[in-house]
């Protein structure tokens, strides 16, 4: 009989349960201050937890003893967390990248089987049947990882969305293909009985899913009868429900049923979403940290060990080769740059969905006397561990290289200016939302991939849910002055924006004088119409220079990169169409020539087409 260490109770007596509730809560809460502290993925520290109080160092936890209640604690977790990044999902603001994540969670994952499979099957010398069925489980990247650690670096909009969404979908269709190996390998299957596992399985979850969300939105949309309490109940119940059904019909279809429930639900206008939001994110955090904490206590290092260097090159070669491949290959027409492809192709973390599954078939596989059980289970968690450390730690780092880490900008209004300069913005990469209470306009704005909120921007509420606590950048385009003007002063009295950081349109030249003496960077359309005409007349100099086009951009930048510091103008291997056209050092102001040695925080103009001014960009600052 089990007794516990803290309170030297039987694991038979129910406050048993309420002291391992409070022990991950507290190991959560320490996890949570570590990654504050050092600004690193939480996973990291859970993972560290877990394998720290398991059985092979200090033995305060034996997840085993659990029995089959693990498998019910792991289930009811990773179904919260799939439902969750589903509802953070809207296909209405993802539609240019749907394409692209649907074959991430298609192609990708049928390309990273088979090559996961042929990397273990040549390099371990696993069985065939086995080694296919690692490179099922590992096919696919785990929203219980990737969607924190996005959040966490706050890559751009695309790539994050990209990201998430392949997560949710390929994790499904990973537990599906694993299934269907995992028969193959017990039952034998062949041909029709094949594919008619699979079909069975999509058609479940894709059914329940979308029922559940059909039946969520009649239910929460029953006036006032429903409140923010009552909605959370329902729709937790709904969750749990919806996987139940969906794994009593077809076993491995709970997690797709759950993933499809929560996208329609993330997708559809609803009422209380934001107060489900807000406690499925608490909730998460406390299943990602129950079932990570679980799930390393579970892991025997003998099984690690056993696997050697060959092991860790399986896993190193699933990172840098199977893995680009898959999404080089699934992106090839996407749109996406190449350096967010690399990206893309650098976050490919496992979660604990491969790990929980990987232990219940190495049972299920020693009870049909079929060896290699522990191989299975040892590789799987190895590959956890090496994807979630490698990722954890460097993923910031990478995006910084890679340029993917954009500005939050919050632009208020839709109209014309403000649909002109997201759409500029979105070019350059920026992560962008723009408010108005036109619906009209934020529809539009949406179909082209923009983030739009619907609300009146001087109400701090809907500030918030546009995300101005992140915003680097405010600008305020609508055609109100007093609107321009009351959000500038709450951006900066209540949300602490800086001057730098606001800028406003001044639609009547007489209220420049009212954002100036309240310190807010403003312009008139009026005023710069009239200088730059003014300008362009007899001045063909500076009228070529207004003239970039709608592609062309002007920038300034700071030299921080220590291979360019010391070097003259012309000694630089600067993009074709981009002009360096000025040098600011100091208090005084230089004309660049080919024969100016750059110094290190020299503030440079550069006036390009395209990408060529942030190509240079990129070669100054580092």
């Amino acid at each position: 009989m089990y007794i516990s260490v803290v309170w030297g109770l039987p694991v038979e007596s129910s406050i048993y349960f309420l002291e391992l509730i409070v022990f991950v809560l507290v190991m959560s809460i320490v996890a949570q201050w570590l990654s504050n502290r050092l600004n690193v993925p939480i996973m990291l520290f859970l993972l560290l937890e877990g394998m720290l109080v398991g059985p092979e160092i200090l033995g305060l936890l034996d997840p085993a003893l659990f029995g089959e209640g693990l498998a019910a604690i792991v289930s009811f977790s990773v179904a919260i967390i799939v439902f969750d990044g589903g509802l953070h999902i809207d296909f209405k603001s993802v539609r240019t990248i749907q394409r692209t994540a649907l074959q991430l969670t298609t192609i990708g994952v049928l390309v990273t089987f088979i090559g996961a499979t042929a990397v273990t099957h040549l390099l371990l010398g696993l069985q065939i049947e086995l080694a296919a069925l690692f490179g099922a489980l590992v096919a696919a990247t785990g929203p219980t990882v990737i969607t924190p650690l996005v959040r966490q670096i706050h890559v751009n909009h695309k790539v994050s969305k990209i990201l998430e969404l392949e997560g949710i979908l390929n994790d499904a269709a990973s537990v599906i293909l694993a299934a269907f190996v995992f028969e193959w390998i017990v039952s034998e299957l062949s041909g029709f009985d094949a594919i008619f596992f699979i079909l069975q399985r999509l058609l479940i979850g894709l059914t329940i899913g979308t029922i559940s969300g059909y039946l969520l939105k009649r239910f929460l949309s029953g006036g006032s009868l429903v409140t923010d309490q009552s909605a959370r109940m329902i729709t937790l119940t709904m969750v749990t429900g919806t996987y139940v059904i969906s794994e009593l019909l077809g076993n491995e279809s709970g997690i797709l049923a759950v993933a499809v429930f929560g996208i329609m639900t993330g997708t559809s206008k609803i009422p209380h979403k934001q107060a489900l939001k807000e406690f499925k994110t608490d909730l998460v955090l406390l299943m990602l940290s129950l079932i990570f904490i679980l799930l390393a206590a579970m892991l025997r290092f003998e099984d690690v060990i056993n696997l050697g260097a060959t092991g860790v090159l399986v896993v190193l070669m699933l990172i840098f080769i199977v893995r680009p491949a898959s999404v080089f290959i699934s992106c090839y027409d996407s749109g996406l740059k190449i350096k967010e492809k690399l990206f893309i192709s650098f976050i490919g973390p496992r979660g604990v969905v491969p790990a929980s599954i990987a232990t219940y078939f190495a049972v299920k596989l020693d009870f049909f006397n079929i060896p290699g059980g522990e191989v299975l289970v040892g590789l799987v968690f190895l590959t956890v561990i090496i994807t979630v450390v490698m990722t954890g730690t460097l993923g910031r780092r990478v995006a910084n290289i890679l340029g993917v880490i954009p500005m939050e900008i919050l632009i208020i209004g839709g109209g014309e200016v403000g649909k002109i300069l997201a759409e500029r913005f979105e070019k350059r990469g920026e992560n962008i939302v723009v408010i108005d209470n036109s619906e009209e306009k934020c529809s539009r704005l949406l179909k082209q991939g923009i983030r739009a909120v619907h609300g009146d921007a001087e109400d701090i509420n809907v500030l918030k849910a546009a995300g101005i606590a992140k915003a680097k950048y405010i600008v305020a385009t609508t055609n109100q002055d007093n609107t321009n003007l009351l959000v500038s002063q709450i951006a900066k009295s209540k949300f602490g924006l800086k001057e730098e950081q606001i800028v406003a349109r001044v639609n009547n030249v007489e209220n420049l004088h009212a954002f100036w003496d309240l310190d807010i960077r403003s312009m008139s359309p009026q005023m710069t119409t009239a200088l730059v005409l003014d300008n362009m007349v007899g001045r063909t100099s500076m009228f070529s220079m207004c003239e970039v086009g709608e592609e062309g951009n002007i920038l300034e930048i700071r030299v921080t990169n220590p291979n360019v510091v010391g070097k003259a103008i012309k000694e630089l291997t600067l993009p074709e169409n981009s002009l360096l056209m000025m040098i600011r050092r100091g208090d005084k102001s230089h004309i660049a020539n080919g024969n100016f040695i750059l110094e290190y925080d020299d503030l440079v103009t550069i006036i390009g087409e395209g990408d060529s001014a942030q190509g240079v960009a990129d070669i100054l600052h580092r």
